[in-house]
């Protein structure tokens, strides 16, 4: 068709849609039942702002376009949730679902002590103390007992970690 058949209205930009976190390839997406709900609560927000947004009829599609790109996202998300629930009882080793608290037994942070619950990578927040299970941190620390010290690259040095405590 020639360019002079074309409305230059037409022309939209589709709207940039913020990526979510990434999961490796062929990496379930794992989350505790904490994470789905939080999954659900903010499909349940998207909706409903989707559903109040006024302005014209252009900002209006513009903006509807940018809010079903982000509810696909989400709901991909939602749609292949793992969720792993947590056994029961003290655990013996990290798994996903975990907290641990373990101390730098080398290094130039030696003797600081961390405490982070490893979680889905939605669920992921450093403010919160919650650690995506794919991170390297926590790739090390899954499978190790209270009193394991495991190497842990961090930049070019290797520093132990030692595991205090595991609920």
């Amino acid at each position: 068709m020639s360019r002079g058949f074309v409305k230059e209205d037409d022309q939209e930009e589709a709207p940039f849609i913020p990526p979510r976190a990434a999961l490796p390839d062929g990496v379930p997406n794992h989350v505790t039942p904490r994470g789905l709900q939080l999954l659900q609560d903010e499909r349940t927000a998207l909706m409903e702002e989707r559903a109040g947004l006024q302005g014209s009829d252009d900002e209006r599609r513009r903006r509807h376009a940018e809010f079903d790109g982000r509810l696909a996202l989400l709901n991909e998300r939602i749609v292949t949730a793992h969720v792993v629930e947590r056994a029961e009882g003290s655990p013996e080793e990290v798994r996903f679902g975990s907290t641990v608290t373990y101390r730098h037994a080398d290094g130039p942070q030696r003797g600081t002590e961390r405490t982070f619950t490893i979680v889905g990578v939605d669920e992921a927040s450093v403010k919160e103390l919650r650690i995506a299970f794919t991170a390297p941190i926590a790739r090390v620390l899954i499978g190790t007992r209270v009193g394991d010290r495991v190497p842990f690259q961090l930049g070019a040095t290797i520093q132990h970690l030692e595991i205090l405590n595991i609920r």
